[in-house]
């Protein structure tokens, strides 16, 4: 069966901002506080979109959250209107309003898990939405994720959508950032890769000392099991707990796959022999290529300050694999004289891209981070929402939408200001008409 792998874009949301609300996350954290710019930031994400859809590549988008997250603030307390709800909600607890203000959606590769039809027992696309227990402000996401993957993904013939995992530490899940699909052909059946960072129900394990675990194997072999893996193609491996400490918070940055190519650091896995074994033995021993970065060409330090890992590793409809990259990593002379040497060796990487998307990287997000890969046949594309494709009609219609709804800076102190609520549920409004969604925002249903 012929299958591409799609991408999915989140788009980046009218409350775009820096508040560092994210600890173990170095970029986030350094540029806290820094005004941002949430239509610069929009424009970044689409002309990305749009230069994949421009290159062939099937891609998507994916509608963010609405923020300020007033019903979460009612739970805690804080009544009234919703303006004295945000007024209350700034004054009494500022650090609980930033993080309902959080635009971090826009980092799709923590929406959810997705296992292709050749994975799994029903043949049916799987995706279950991450619950993101480990952050606050992000943990507010899974529902409505849930609600916008099903108005993409509407056709129950092809997809089946699950409910997140318990909202627990023991099953904390960060989605796709920490999960790769292996494989020969898109097509085939394939080996789907889950790195996590600890395990819940034994302390005796290693773990991180500094910085959280985000990831629990807990968590992977319950999606695993909700998707209906073969066990035999399903292979578990633990995150070096020393790199976490570092400031890698997600295996995607420190580690990229894409069919025969996993692309990865030296100090990247606790225990990488193993992996590689559990690869190999799953795709029956066909030709696979390890490309394992040297820790003398590339230090974590540099890998996580240019997220060079965190990009999007991708096969052209030329069949040609390629690096998406930030330009960070063009302006890293270790890392850019290691992708200029990668190119030239013997491996199926033939090029990089490079993109400005600085307005995610300032808040911790690469080109990976940006988007959701779906491998989907030619009938489970006819399946998607059609609305919710890249092309020259819905980028006009979204470069437009942005331009008139988003502002051209913010700072944290400006996300309390009622406007700004108004502002954002009349441009998400407006979406939902635009990529044809319904009612998957609660404001809509109130």
């Amino acid at each position: 069966m012929k299958c591409v792998e799609a991408n999915f874009d989140g788009l980046v949301g009218p409350t775009h901002n820096y508040a560092g609300l994210s600890v173990g996350n170095v970029a986030s954290k350094s540029n806290a506080n820094a005004v941002s710019n949430p239509k610069q930031a929009a424009l970044q994400g689409l002309a990305k979109m749009k230069s994949l859809a421009d290159m062939g590549m099937l891609q998507g988008v994916l509608a963010p959250q609405e923020r300020p997250d007033i019903y979460s603030l009612r739970r805690l307390g804080f009544t009234g209107d919703d303006a004295n709800v945000m007024r209350e909600a700034y004054k009494q607890a500022p650090h609980i309003f930033l993080a309902s203000s959080s635009a971090s959606s826009m980092w799709t590769a923590n929406a959810a898990t997705v296992s292709p039809s050749a994975d799994t027992a029903d043949n049916k696309v799987h995706f279950t939405p991450a619950n993101l227990t480990n952050k606050y402000h992000r943990s507010l996401e899974p529902v409505t994720t849930g609600n916008i993957l099903k108005a993409v993904f509407n056709d129950e013939r092809h997809f089946a959508h699950h409910m997140h995992l318990p909202d627990n530490d023991h099953f904390g899940d960060e989605g796709a950032a920490n999960h790769t699909r292996l494989c020969h052909e898109y097509g085939e059946p394939g080996v789907e890769l889950f790195v996590y960072g600890k395990h819940a129900f034994d302390d005796n394990q290693p773990k991180p000392s500094k910085f959280p675990a985000r990831q629990t194997i807990e968590a992977s072999q319950a999606v695993a099991r909700l998707h209906q893996l073969n066990n035999t193609r399903t292979v578990f491996a633990q995150q070096n707990p020393q790199v976490i400490d570092d400031g890698v918070f997600h295996n995607d940055v420190i580690a990229v796959g894409n069919r025969n190519v996993l692309f990865y650091h030296q100090d990247a896995f606790l225990d990488t022999e193993r992996l590689k074994t559990d690869v190999l033995a799953g795709l029956d021993e066909r030709p696979f290529h390890f490309i394992e970065v040297p820790r003398d060409s590339v230090s974590v330090q540099d890998a996580v300050k240019s997220y060079v890992f965190n990009t999007q590793l991708i096969n052209l409809p030329n069949d040609e694999m390629v690096i998406i990259a930030p330009m960070e990593c063009q302006q890293n002379p270790a890392v850019y004289s290691y992708l200029q040497q990668l190119t030239q060796d013997n491996n199926p990487i033939t090029n990089v891209h490079y993109f400005d998307v600085k307005q995610s990287m300032q808040n911790g997000g690469g080109p990976a981070c940006l988007r959701l890969r779906v491998a989907l046949s030619e009938q489970e594309q006819g399946g998607v929402n059609k609305a919710c494709w890249m092309n020259e009609r819905s980028y006009t219609a979204l470069q437009a939408w942005v331009n008139k709804h988003y502002r051209d800076r913010i700072h944290a102190d400006d996300l309390a200001d009622p406007q700004l609520l108004i502002e954002s549920r009349n441009a998400l409004d407006e979406l939902t008409q635009i990529l044809n969604l319904g009612s998957v925002y609660r404001f809509q249903k109130a």
